[in-house]
């Protein structure tokens, strides 16, 4: 009896994926460091203390939810599939009426709601409700069409880009232009893995990679940037593309943030400067450019270590989706996985100047509420795979005995 009861014990704790929650944790815990820091040195912000606290207690919800969705089995997140999705696009459309003035002076973007000194953003919901919904829809194709012929995988297109239409027009309304490609590349992840045939795939991304390369020579042609004005292109948008391909021309106006926070990782050198010590200005360090404050607090070898974090938290999803071995689940990992792989290399790569600006949040480091509860609950849902199928294990052994 007290062998059978150990087994039980070992078998119920293995349904928990520590490494993930290591992973999660550690990122975390560098983020809270940051935002102190940031806030320290920044003159509008009157409790430093008041920041810290509200991120822990946005880490706090986050992990509740997690932890909640972490009880849905691969049946149950089946149904609720449809019902987070039309609600999602609820919110999106109701953010239109609704939206914070004040954050839509500020930024531009009707992407917020605001209650009182509480912001919120939808699309951030809207991200894991996509990634459910396309899983669902995958899985119920491939399981009526067992046998991929052109004409099937066609029809998968033409049923992932219904789904992704509505979110793209309601983006483009809201004018949230870098929302709007984390939504495209948790679409172009999903297809990928789909099963659709490369003979399809390849003449269609070949197609993406022309497209944009097409936009990239308009935005850089006077005539180009006419007929782009024409469908919708802002001049912020503009602004930042120019500040991408040339970050030294205008340093005191518009690429001032891009090399603000170029001076402050590169001023960290190999070491860093220290724990709270910040000699070079980055506007909106606490969110957007967090990577600056790591870069200039903890050098090269502190960015290494948070890459590093990050490439072990995708390596441990990738493993819990290869265990499970269930299809549907595998959408819901690839999605997940995209989402968070997005955010980093767009955050990263635009705190060094490789990418334009998007004002994309670094995933459980940047401070801000939504965006952490979404990649909580993506965090919930890999958590779900190993839990509900180690749990179906342990019972079907019983059943075997």
């Amino acid at each position: 009896m007290a062998e059978e009861s150990r087994l039980r014990g070992q078998a119920e704790e293995s349904r928990i994926d520590w490494g993930i929650i290591f992973s999660i944790m550690m990122l975390g815990l560098i983020g809270l460091a940051s935002i102190y820091v940031a806030a320290s040195h920044d003159s509008s912000v009157v409790n430093v203390t008041k920041q810290v606290i509200s991120q822990v207690m946005w880490f706090v919800i986050g992990t509740t939810l997690a932890i909640i969705i972490m009880q849905f089995d691969s049946e149950q997140l089946w149904r609720v599939a449809p019902l987070a999705y039309w609600f999602g696009i609820f919110l999106l459309v109701a953010v239109l009426v609704l939206y914070s003035r004040s954050m839509f002076a500020s930024t531009g973007a009707k992407s917020w709601f605001a209650v009182g000194s509480l912001t919120f953003q939808p699309s951030e919901i809207m991200k894991p409700a996509f990634i459910l919904m396309l899983g669902r829809v995958v899985t119920m194709h491939n399981t009526e069409n067992p046998n991929h012929t052109m004409a099937t995988d066609w029809q998968l297109i033409g049923k992932l880009i219904a789904y992704t239409i509505p979110l793209i027009i309601l983006l483009k309304l809201q004018n949230d232009f870098g929302t709007m490609l984390v939504f495209f590349a948790i679409l172009g992840g999903v297809i990928l893995v789909s099963g659709i045939s490369w003979r399809l795939l390849a003449p269609a991304f070949s197609i993406v990679f022309v497209f944009a390369g097409t936009v990239l020579y308009l935005v850089v042609t006077t005539s180009g940037r006419h007929i782009l004005e024409a469908v919708g292109f802002k001049a912020y948008q503009f602004a930042r593309i120019d500040t991408w391909l040339n970050p030294s021309t205008d340093t005191s106006n518009n690429a001032y943030q891009v090399w603000q926070s170029m001076k402050a990782i590169g001023s960290g050198q190999i070491t860093g400067r220290g724990f709270n010590v910040s000699h070079v200005t980055v506007p909106v360090r606490e969110s957007d450019m967090i990577f600056s404050v790591i870069g200039e607090n903890f050098g090269f070898i502190g960015c290494t270590i948070v890459v590093l974090l990050y490439f072990l938290l995708i390596y441990q999803m990738v493993r819990v989706t290869f265990d499970t071995k269930n299809e549907f689940y595998a959408y819901i990992s690839t999605g997940v996985i995209m989402m968070i792989l997005f955010h980093v290399f767009e955050n990263i790569g635009m705190s060094i100047g490789l990418l334009p600006m998007t004002g994309i949040p670094l995933p459980f480091i940047s401070q801000g509420g939504s965006a952490l509860i979404a990649n909580m609950a993506g965090i919930g849902l890999i958590m779900s795979m190993r839990f509900h199928y180690k749990s179906y294990m342990f019972s079907r052994n019983d059943r075997f005995e």
